[in-house]
This record gives C-alpha cells, sequence and structure tokens, in this order.
C-alpha cells in the first residue's frame, strides 16, 4: 500500500474509535482481520498514523480548524511526520485508493496557522477538565509535561538476571537498535520509531522465549527497584496482576524468600503462570481472591500495591484512553485506591515496608492519596524520598519530581512512562 491507501485506512479507523468508543487496538485489529490482503508493513504504518492522530489529537484539530477523522489524520502528518501541505498532496495524486487531495481551506490551514499560537491545553493535547489536575502536579511545565506525554514512546525491555546478563541479551538484540536504557543495569532500551516505522517483534527472539527478558517500562522498572526486595524476604505483590513487577521482585531476591503474588480477579493472574514458568522464577506462589491472604496479615517485611488507576502516566502508549477517561472514572478509581491502601496495609509486619505505586500522573490518585492514608494509618510514615533516590541511583534528586510522599516519574523528566511510587515503613 502507498501512503494514500494507509491514510485511508487510518481515517476509517479512526471514524470507528469515534462512532463506537472502543480502543485503538480493537479497532486496528479488526481492520486488519477484514484487510487480510496489507502486509505486516501496512498494519504497522496505519497503526503509527492511527497513535499519532490520537496523540495529538487536539493539536491536529486546532491546525485544521477542523475536529473530522479526516482533518485530525492530515494534522497528525503535519505535526508528527513533519509533512507539509505539498509532500502530503504529493503522495495522493493518482493514488485511487487514497483520499481526497487537501482543499484549498486545509492547505491553507497547514500553512498559515502555528501550533505555537494556540492555547496551552492544545500545545498539551489535554482534555479540558484534566487541566487543574495537571497543574497542580506540575505548575508551570505542564504544558511541557503534557507534551512529553503525547510523543511516540521506546520500548524498554527487563533483563531477567536469574537467566542472563544485559551484556547478553544486547548481543542477542544487536540488530534491533537495542542499547542500555540507563538509571538500572538491567534496562535496555530500543528508541521510538519514525515515521512508518515499526517495532521488533522482540517477543519472537530466541532469547524472550529462553526468559532472558521482559518488555517492562523503565519507570515501572525503576518502581520495582525501589521497593527495596532482597533475597530472604516475605513479599506480597498485592495487586499482581500478569505479574510484571512479581517478576522484577523475584529477580531482585534472586529466587530467595517467598513472594506471594494476589489479584482479586483469577482471570486477571492467569498470564504470570506461564511467565513464571518461563524466567525461572521459582519463589513466588500466585493467590487469587481474599481466601488465601488471612495467613499472611502482620507477617510481611515488604507488601507492593501497584493500583488500579487511571492510567494517565501511560497516555503515550494509550493515547485513546486519555480521550475517553471521565471525572466519574477518576472518582471510582480513588474509591478503589483508598481501599486497596487500607487493606494492603494489615499485611505488613511491624518494621516492614509498604510501597504504593500507580501508573498516574494525577495528585489526586498520588501524593493525596498517600497524606489520606498516612493521617489513619500513624504507625506508618514516609521514607526519606530523596535519600531513597540518591542512594538507590547514584543521582542527584533533580532528575524525578521528588516529594515528601513520593516520587513521580515522567517522560519529560526522566524519560519513563508517568509513574508514583510512595514508600512506606511501619513502625517497629
Amino acid at each position: 500500500m502507498r501512503l494514500g491507501g494507509r491514510l485511508s485506512a487510518a481515517i476509517d479507523v479512526i471514524e470507528d474509535i469515534e462512532r463506537r468508543h472502543r480502543p485503538a487496538a480493537d479497532a486496528l485489529k479488526d481492520w486488519g482481520l477484514s484487510h487480510r490482503f496489507a502486509g505486516s508493513g501496512d498494519r504497522a504504518a496505519i497503526g503509527n498514523l492511527v497513535y499519532d492522530t490520537l496523540r495529538r489529537k487536539r493539536s491536529a484539530a486546532w491546525l485544521m480548524g477542523d475536529d473530522a477523522p479526516r482533518a485530525l489524520a492530515f494534522g497528525a502528518l503535519a505535526l508528527e511526520w513533519g509533512m507539509d501541505a505539498a509532500a502530503i498532496d504529493g503522495p495522493l495524486d493518482g493514488d485511487r485508493f487514497a483520499p481526497q487531495p487537501l482543499s484549498d481551506a486545509e492547505r491553507d490551514a497547514l500553512s498559515s496557522r502555528k501550533l505555537t499560537d494556540a492555547p496551552d491545553a492544545v500545545r498539551a493535547d489535554c482534555p479540558d477538565w484534566c487541566v487543574p489536575l495537571v497543574e497542580e502536579a506540575f505548575g508551570p511545565d505542564w504544558v511541557a509535561e503534557l507534551a512529553a506525554l503525547a510523543a511516540r514512546p521506546p520500548l524498554d525491555l527487563r533483563v531477567n538476571t536469574l537467566a542472563a546478563t544485559p551484556s547478553k541479551v544486547l548481543a542477542e538484540l544487536k540488530d534491533t537498535g537495542a542499547a542500555p536504557a540507563g538509571m538500572l543495569d538491567e534496562a535496555i532500551r530500543i528508541p521510538p520509531i519514525a515515521g512508518s516505522g515499526r517495532h521488533p517483534n522482540v517477543q519472537a527472539e530466541p532469547a524472550f522465549q529462553k526468559g532472558w527478558f521482559e518488555v517492562q517500562d523503565l519507570g515501572s522498572q525503576i518502581a520495582a527497584h525501589l521497593a527495596g526486595a532482597t533475597g530472604g524476604m516475605q513479599a506480597l505483590d498485592y495487586c499482581a496482576g500478569a505479574g510484571g513487577k512479581t517478576l522484577a521482585l523475584a529477580a531482585a531476591m534472586d529466587n530467595r524468600g517467598q513472594i506471594f503474588a494476589h489479584d482479586a480477579e483469577k482471570q486477571r493472574l492467569a498470564p504470570i503462570f506461564d511467565r513464571l514458568r518461563r524466567a525461572g522464577a521459582r519463589n513466588v506462589q500466585a493467590i487469587a481472591g481474599q481466601d488465601g491472604l488471612s495467613p499472611l496479615a502482620g507477617k510481611m517485611d515488604l507488601v507492593l500495591v501497584d493500583a488500579p488507576c487511571t492510567g494517565s502516566g501511560t497516555w503515550r502508549r494509550r493515547p485513546d484512553a486519555k480521550w475517553r477517561l471521565t471525572e466519574r472514572q477518576l472518582d471510582v478509581r480513588l474509591g478503589e485506591q483508598a481501599a486497596i491502601l487500607a487493606d494492603a496495609a494489615r499485611f505488613v509486619k511491624p518494621g516492614g515496608r509498604l510501597v504504593y505505586v500507580t501508573c498516574s500522573i494525577f495528585p489526586a490518585e498520588n501524593a493525596r492519596q498517600i497524606e489520606a492514608f498516612l493521617s489513619q494509618n500513624p504507625a506508618f510514615a514516609p521514607a526519606d524520598h530523596a535519600a531513597l533516590w540518591q542512594a538507590r541511583f547514584g543521582i542527584g534528586p533533580a532528575s524525578a519530581r521528588i516529594g515528601a510522599n513520593g516520587i513521580v516519574l515522567t517522560p519529560a523528566t526522566t524519560g519513563t512512562d508517568g509513574f508514583f511510587v510512595a514508600v512506606l515503613d511501619r513502625s517497629a
């Protein structure tokens, strides 16, 4: 397929997403199933166009003076692919599968409107109702922070030190552009893709099948690292889900001690068993539901709570979620988080540690949630987060946003997804 056909397909997918209010991944999958003639390169390019359009939806609409799917897709080509009107129109000429060429009004908008003149919320590609939340989070830096959350993300990997070394994995992935990600020895990064390119399918690599690495954002790896798990501990991953952080804890503990991987729903835990076998993690016991947790009360050295949240820190990977999120959904998450924190705390033994993590950038889900918890649980106190950061990484605290109640990671500051980590110690 040429650019014109890919652009038409992307417009169709965007229309489907908006009409049916569905996740982008589902709409793209359905398009691929109904257009089996499209090769993997075509599907990757169409996916790039769709996700770029969703990341830059508001700024593309402002640039084009129109929020129809066609205008959004053309705006994304200008903003993310660096194409002017002539560069866009050229490939469309003579392509019977292409959308109609740019109209005079569209061509004029592309040539005359500059994003630097747009309102702050437009340049940040942010829903209006979220503006007070991100202003509270980032102060005068909020536009730059949100703009970084609208960029293409890298592909991050975590070397499984139970089975391999970073140098061994890098040698296996030498043709993928993989390089050390920095901050953590076991973190590897493949840079963001450009244009119509695509990331390599690293899960098809023999090294992945042998359990040498996992796909995991650097921010998630840092959160697990800050938990401070060491060999011999008794640890509870309270909201384990598919087990990404459980696996990181198992490697940090060198398969010594015991990890209880818990989730309230058995279905969410289902993927963890194959992942544990592949990684060679032998110190993990999976527990679904509440019944199996009772014997653990007051006995855990470490309880990690990877809480359900809005996912606002993952908007560069899931930009469609940004536009579906509502204030009502945020309120529901706040209630869930408070209840989970209160329950998880009872498993921490005297002198133990409770670590609260979200992939959100909203203070209401983060520092303010911790503030409320501490006011009701005087046995817990926040760790010195600045000292903890310095001790773990040997670099100054300016690389992350560090407050009394936790650490905030963002694409703009740490080059990661948006994460919040709070480390709370229980008095002995």
